[in-house]
């Protein structure tokens, strides 16, 4: 049995799931917003006595695959619509900086051009400072990849350190070529 996929997932208070059997389907609605996944038909899905449980039909490698992904999706769900989710990123260079305008994040990264990104459905970015990113949303998949493309305009080069980071994120330095 898999350790996780046997865990049930509480429900807080506040959070209403619906589990659509016919379908394959499960709707978590809490304060920040509604989220909907389909889960697969080995997988089965049932919410009681204020938790969620996930079950498989055999023991086969994919079923077992599945039934410990499928539970931790659920949960992903549940602390997204109560908590939500944020990454942050810092970004490192001299003249490297970012802006928000709008619905946009401006940023200047030692390119001829600024490079504009716009926030998509569901994700809010903030700029603390001109060097801090902030990228916040309830669904934990579209929050990562959000970030993972604000940081591929720019990712980190090891001989000066510049470029985006996360911010726990470690950049192993090397040294330069050295004249003679």
């Amino acid at each position: 049995m898999s350790r996780i996929g046997r865990q049930p997932v509480d429900i807080p208070q506040g959070v209403d799931v619906t589990v659509n059997a016919d379908e394959h389907s499960i709707t978590v609605k809490g304060p920040k917003g509604t989220l909907t996944h389909t889960y697969p038909e080995s997988i089965t899905v049932e919410s009681k006595d204020n938790q969620i449980h996930v079950t498989r039909h055999s023991d086969d490698k994919s079923h077992r695959a599945l039934h410990g992904l499928t539970r931790a999706l659920i949960h992903d769900m549940v602390v997204g619509v109560t908590q939500g989710y944020e990454k942050h990123l810092e970004i490192n260079g001299v003249g490297y900086r970012a802006a928000k305008e709008g619905k946009n994040l401006n940023l200047s990264l030692g390119y001829s051009h600024p490079v504009i990104i716009p926030d998509p459905e569901g994700i809010e970015t903030e700029v603390k400072d001109q060097v801090n990113i902030i990228v916040r949303g309830i669904d934990k998949e579209l929050v990562g990849q959000h970030a993972a493309n604000i940081r591929f305009k720019r990712p980190p080069e090891p001989y000066k350190g510049k470029g985006i980071k996360y911010d726990y994120e470690h950049i192993r330095r090397k040294v330069g070529k050295t004249g003679k």
